[in-house]
């Protein structure tokens, strides 16, 4: 029970413990401010979130046609439900992503940026997870349509296991010991390996 009780107290001291390290590292290796990291940060996540959020565009407008289709009514209530999830997964995609600029926009000049792309982190990491779902969600859809339920569950396979190595797996093995708090060895961000 008391080991419990510390946890917490432990976690948030070694985040405080890498939040230092960052910011020692970001003076040392770029000799920029935490300001001018900020900035840095916040830049970076608006680029990515662009390139996202063209794509994600794409794919509900694609979806938002599908029930005007002819051939809509004669899906079968379990396709008809993966549509929906679908589409709703994509929808929620777009909320996450383009959270973020709503919060720069209400928050502009409050002095705030750290929040702001705190919170970006979050919602980008939510958007691009439910962005996989979705094309995942729409793979199954043109599979099972064009090949039948086999194909489908297949494809869907295959893709999520893909979005999985690709958009999360490989990330993460990338990390390394030398990301954990205490460590000075960043300089080449993991560029050798």
């Amino acid at each position: 029970m008391v080991e419990q009780q510390n946890e917490p107290a432990v976690e948030h001291n070694r985040e405080i413990d890498r939040c230092r390290n960052d910011r020692d590292w970001n003076w040392d290796a770029r000799g920029e401010t935490e300001t001018e990291r900020l900035d840095r940060n916040w830049g970076t996540l608006i680029q990515e979130l662009r390139v996202v959020q063209t794509g994600v565009q794409f794919l509900i407008s694609a979806l938002l046609i599908v029930p005007f289709q002819a051939s809509f009514p004669t899906l079968s209530p379990s396709l008809r439900v993966l549509y929906l999830i679908t589409l709703a997964a994509a929808i929620g995609a777009t909320v996450f992503l383009v959270a973020p600029i709503s919060w720069h926009r209400i928050l502009f000049r409050r002095h705030r940026l750290g929040n702001v792309v705190s919170a970006a982190h979050r919602c980008a990491m939510i958007g691009i997870g439910l962005l996989g779902v979705s094309l995942t969600g729409a793979m199954i859809l043109v599979f099972e349509l064009v090949t039948g339920a086999t194909g489908g569950v297949v494809a869907g396979v295959v893709v999520a296991v893909l979005f999985l190595a690709a958009w999360l797996i490989v990330p993460w093995w990338w990390r390394s010991p030398r990301d954990e708090p205490g460590s000075t060895d960043r300089a080449s961000d993991g560029a050798a390996r």
